[in-house]
């Protein structure tokens, strides 16, 4: 899980700061103030470690990757190419991580996160070239081993504290400058008798970033029919095209989880048709095959009881905007970090409150009688989903730890991230001005208008 990250001189971002990220995080603020270049620079090194090419320092993307950010320069703040762009990745390790001396010293330093920050700059031709990147191994808060990796001019330095590096025999050839944000080449790795552990921690970053999962903020239309050849989708995509094939595979595959610890195991595909009559859009869910033996399903609703049965292109759109991001939801991997923005689309206030509830759910649920840990980054406009989630604290169905709330705004050209803590009370101290727009301004302004208008009335009937 992501425990924190920092971003400068990307796109809106001269500096985020210090973002904490919780299970539960909610990202607020107005439109273009820069949210979603948060979870695009991700994306970006998401796409670079998928990339087959390795000196690639960082894919920016073209028309077939999951995210095109331009060229380097329209990447970076204010488009100065003299800038670099830094990021700063934090996480908890799946499981503690002990690194050993492989040079015949008794030493060995253990840690349960990992941190990752690279600093990635302009070549000769405007391409991203990566000037440095390092490793932190850490207990809890505490550094227990650090690596860097820095390009000089044409070469390149390679430094380990505590652990002190040792040259193979024979192999004292220069230290070769980075390529990847994140990678340590094969020929530095054989440069020294003790650096095995340097391809553990590129396969931690790898692991994290093949378990981050998007959902864009608008989902495909609904179809009468879709195909499915009985493959397994890796996530339901980032317009959902795969969310039917999702589900189907998960029923499959007998996936069974609950909503929490003590709550009963359900069926995948009966689990997402819970939540969605939860959510109060629909009464029934379910995906037929069209026929005996073939490959197209018909998604078959019924909206209220005791209605008839009608496909999903003949309800509310509603129901096909959220419908990805409940199963995205669950669908993940377990220990995925799953990037949402406006899941509530579409739908009205009650159904944007009780996704809240089902978010919650979907970050303490568990599946094979294990908890599932999704972590969840939600991009939000909605009121009503977070007044549910400040409810839920309050009445301590989720912890106030376990929640993380933001609300970005530009402050001149740079965008701003302002932390909005909740107490055990589900309450934010510090609320931003006019946060949903100016209730009160709207309220006084309408009384006056409104004694105004009575005032005309009066006057013309007398």
């Amino acid at each position: 899980m992501l425990t924190h990250l920092r971003i400068k001189n990307f796109k809106a971002w001269q500096d985020t700061g210090d973002m904490r990220l919780a299970p539960l995080t909610v990202v607020f603020g107005t439109n273009s103030s820069g949210k979603s270049s948060l979870g695009h620079l991700l994306l970006a090194l998401k796409q670079t470690v998928q990339s087959t090419d390795r000196k690639r320092a960082l894919h920016l993307g073209d028309e077939n990757t999951l995210v095109d950010l331009g060229t380097f320069d329209d990447c970076l703040f204010g488009h100065a190419p003299d800038r670099a762009l830094e990021f700063t990745l934090r996480w908890r390790l799946p499981e503690p991580m002990v690194v050993r001396n492989a040079a015949g010293r008794d030493e060995a330093y253990e840690g349960n996160a990992m941190e990752l920050r690279a600093a990635i700059g302009r070549d000769k031709v405007g391409q991203p070239q990566t000037n440095e990147f390092g490793y932190r191994l850490m207990q809890d808060a505490r550094e227990r081993l650090k690596i860097v990796h820095a390009r000089k001019d044409n070469a390149g330095s390679l430094t380990s504290q505590p652990l002190k590096l040792v040259h193979a025999v024979g192999r004292k050839w220069p230290v070769e400058p980075p390529e990847r944000f994140y990678r340590f080449t094969d020929r530095t790795l054989l440069r020294y008798q003790n650096a095995d552990f340097l391809a553990e921690f590129a396969l931690e970053t790898e692991r994290l970033l093949s378990q981050f999962f998007y959902l864009g903020p608008l989902r495909n239309y609904p179809r009468r029919q879709y195909g499915w050849a009985g493959d397994t989708p890796p996530d339901v995509g980032k317009l959902g095209e795969q969310t039917i094939a999702a589900i189907l595979s998960a029923a499959r595959d007998d996936r069974r989880l609950n909503r929490g610890p003590r709550k009963p195991l359900k069926r995948f595909d009966e689990f997402i048709a819970g939540w969605l009559k939860a959510l109060g859009v629909i009464d029934n869910f379910e995906i037929k095959p069209v026929a005996d033996g073939r490959k197209e399903y018909e998604v078959l609703v019924r909206t209220h009881p005791g209605t008839a049965q009608v496909k999903l292109t003949d309800v509310g759109f509603g129901v096909s905007q959220v419908l990805p991001a409940l199963v995205q939801a669950f669908y993940a991997p377990p220990g995925s970090v799953v990037w949402m923005e406006q899941p509530e689309i579409h739908l009205h206030p009650l159904a944007q409150a009780n996704l809240a509830d089902a978010f919650i759910s979907a970050v303490q649920a568990g599946e094979d009688g294990q908890p599932r840990e999704t972590q969840l980054i939600i991009e939000s406009h909605s009121e009503h989903f977070l007044t549910r989630l400040q409810r839920r604290v309050a009445e301590e169905v989720i912890r106030p730890e376990d929640v993380a709330i933001y609300y970005v705004k530009r402050k001149g050209p740079a965008a701003e991230l302002e932390p909005l803590p909740v107490d055990m009370f589900g309450e934010i101290t510090n609320w931003p001005p006019n946060f949903f727009g100016d209730e009160m301004g709207d309220i006084a302004a309408r009384v006056r208008a409104a004694a105004d208008l009575r005032k005309r009335q009066g006057r013309r009937a007398a």
